[in-house]
């Protein structure tokens, strides 16, 4: 019986590769557009397609990449608010598991700030709208030393947290006292310590560009994202991989959640603005696509209710990402898509002109319209 499975899950995956063989370069083959912009070696273009497969139980990969490359740098931007919510949930179990009680909902100040806010309201703020303040609480919460040392003990070696996000003093190695619960009852209090200082990175492409704006001023020199955030592709590939297909990991490489924490996550990372429990936002400016580049980023139309995309982007300096796992519940597919692009053709950084609507958008919408089209097809032969 054990050889007859192995036999059949080979069987399963010769099978499907045969079905979709290269389903990127087919992608491509049907988009002139997706072709140009992709073999443009100015956008930077990196991808990854994991095509889903599923006997009872378990669940296999079959993974397809263009241009992956994990040495050659690209900006993050606001994916790396990824895991920083998964590793503010594992933290708080393990203060759990110390006695200490406090979970998602418990409120808590930041030395500071002005108003209380909880780990579960950042999470939804960052899934919801890409906050920034968001995250720069989750990451007080935990410090760069954290969540680099937490990434590297699940095998996810290729990971470097440098900074904050749009905040003066973005790398400042002190991190602010937390304290969690009322004024009048305190239930925990996080004293103030100070990280190591940054690590310079040594990736390939590091210096960017021909110049970039400083206090309203342009310098005439490449951009140096050295003391920036890594995150490649990959590492967040295989985060998203992590999160909801633990099984397929040793114990060593799974997230330590709590399974109340776990589900939590995964509902809010599909919640679309107007469906937020925290907050309401006009759905004007926050319309259903505006954190959802892949399939519907060049559309500000209603988003169907059978498809979910559990997802996080990211935008800056022209570089445009998004890490998703896609489930289309009425047609019964599902896959994996994580894409890159850059978009600044005048290579000036800080200046707020990327070809993000007429470049980057279309181009993530496309791709991943076409790699759905694609499952739609091959779900059916």
């Amino acid at each position: 019986m054990k050889y007859f499975l192995l036999f059949f899950i080979i069987s399963l995956l010769s099978c499907s590769k045969k079905i979709s063989k290269d389903p990127i370069a087919i992608a491509f083959e049907k988009s002139k557009m997706l072709n140009e912009i992709a073999h443009n070696p100015a956008h930077e273009v990196q991808i990854i397609f994991t095509d889903i497969v599923r006997n009872g139980d378990s669940v296999f990969f079959i993974d397809y990449n263009f241009q992956l490359d994990d040495d050659n740098y690209f900006y993050p931007a606001s994916t790396v608010k990824f895991p920083a919510a998964i590793l503010a949930l594992e933290k708080l179990k393990e203060l759990n598991d110390k006695g200490i009680q406090i979970n998602k909902e418990t409120p808590f100040e930041i030395a500071g700030d002005t108003f209380p806010s909880s780990i579960a309201s950042n999470i939804a703020e960052i899934f919801a709208i890409s906050d920034n303040n968001a995250y720069n609480h989750l990451y007080e919460f935990l410090g760069r030393d954290v969540m680099n040392k937490k990434m590297k003990e699940k095998g996810l070696n290729l990971f470097q947290i440098s900074h904050r996000l749009s905040t003066p003093d973005s790398a400042n190695d002190t991190l602010k006292s937390i304290r969690f619960g009322f004024k009048d009852k305190v239930k925990y209090l996080q004293p103030s310590t100070v990280d190591k200082p940054i690590e310079t990175l040594h990736l390939r492409n590091l210096k960017k560009g021909i110049g970039y704006y400083k206090s309203d001023s342009l310098v005439k020199s490449p951009f140096d994202f050295s003391l920036k955030n890594y995150y490649p592709l990959s590492t967040a590939h295989q985060t998203l991989k992590r999160l909801f297909f633990p099984n397929n990991y040793p114990i060593n490489q799974q997230f330590n959640l709590n399974p109340a924490d776990r589900e939590f996550l995964i509902e809010t990372m599909a919640l679309l603005p107007r469906e937020s429990r925290y907050t309401k936002y006009d759905t004007r400016e926050f319309y259903d696509s505006y954190v959802k580049f892949f399939i519907f980023g060049d559309s500000k139309k209603t988003i169907p209710n059978f498809i979910k995309i559990y997802n996080k982007v990211g935008d800056a300096y022209g570089y445009l990402t998004d890490v998703a796992y896609v489930i289309d519940s009425k047609n019964k597919i599902e896959f994996l898509l994580s894409a890159t692009i850059h978009v600044n053709k005048n290579q000036i950084f800080n200046d707020d002109n990327y070809e993000y609507k007429t470049v980057g958008f279309p181009f993530l919408a496309e791709l991943g319209r076409q790699l759905y089209q694609f499952k739609l097809k091959t779900s059916k032969n």
